[in-house]
């Protein structure tokens, strides 16, 4: 195989089938591995998809330097896999993480396992599941030894935008990962401005139909974008009852960390960030709902 997946959720299936559409064979495994079975017998049918049945069996399916990318929850997770494809693999091989760790994180197991002499990339991956499946935006840095040996793959199935893919080398150690974030403290920023123009909008008195349609304008301008076209549909969508359903959901917001993170690098750099601050406290206020 040209490249091992690890962890088989929504973001990894995805990813694995958009890598097969691009003529990389893929092996794939999953800690509980019935998933793996069930991947290939479902929606990796009649593709050139391979099944490993253990860590080791991933690692001997795999040509050199093996490409092995993790995406399971950030945190311990991450480094448990780690340890536990360390003994197999050669000098030269490359591990990936794909997923949302914190870039300390990074930082840390580039070093670790550059030591041992493998090689290390951290790379943001964002677009969702559908980015996921028909083009994310990838966002790689760490050993830059190993940037060759993928960049082949990731700019094959990286979303393009005026032709160019959309990945390239970010930088060293933890970089991948640290420009991720800003990207996710940006998305806070982006989504609190939205959620002030409702505010905005329901206090002006418009009903939740005609907001959704100043939304659906906005939509087909320069404010074109996923967040404003999503924020349309669910401003519009009505309840069983004829009700909008927005009315419905509690107005508390819950966070991955991303954006705190943001917040807390800029503070320490002194770069002011204010809107990613601010849309972060926005976050933190409205989970205190019995205080407000």
């Amino acid at each position: 195989g040209d490249f091992g997946l690890i962890g088989l959720a929504v973001m990894g299936q995805n990813l694995i089938l958009n890598i097969n559409d691009h003529g990389f064979t893929v092996v794939a495994y999953n800690r509980t591995v019935s998933k793996v079975e069930y991947f290939l017998q479902n929606e990796a049918k009649g593709t050139n998809i391979i099944g490993a049945s253990s860590i080791n069996d991933l690692v001997t399916k795999l040509k050199r330097p093996r490409k092995i990318m993790l995406l399971v929850k950030a945190g311990s997770a991450v480094d448990d896999f780690i340890e536990q494809i360390i003994p197999h693999l050669e000098p030269g091989d490359i591990i990936i993480d794909g997923g949302n760790s914190h870039y300390p994180d990074t930082i840390r197991r580039c070093k670790y396992l550059e030591e041992k002499g493998f090689l290390f990339i951290g790379c943001g991956v964002s677009g969702g599941e559908d980015g996921a499946r028909y083009g994310p935006s990838l966002m790689p840095g760490g050993s830059l030894a190993a940037w060759e040996h993928v960049r082949p793959i990731f700019q094959a199935i990286a979303a393009k935008a005026g032709g160019e893919p959309c990945c390239d080398w970010v930088g060293e150690t933890g970089a991948g990962h640290y420009v991720k974030m800003v990207h996710n403290g940006i998305e806070y920023g982006d989504m609190q401005l939205i959620c002030e123009a409702y505010h905005l909008m329901r206090g002006l008195g418009l009903s939740h139909e005609e907001i959704g349609n100043v939304f659906e304008e906005w939509n087909k301008g320069e404010l074109d974008s996923f967040l404003i076209e999503i924020t349309k549909n669910i401003v519009k969508y009505k309840d069983n009852d004829g009700a909008p359903i927005i009315e419905k959901i509690k107005d508390v917001a819950g966070q991955k960390g991303t954006g705190k993170w943001t917040a807390i690098s800029s503070l320490e750099l002194g770069v002011p960030v204010t809107l990613i601050g601010e849309a972060v406290y926005a976050r933190a206020l409205s989970a205190l709902k019995g205080e407000r």
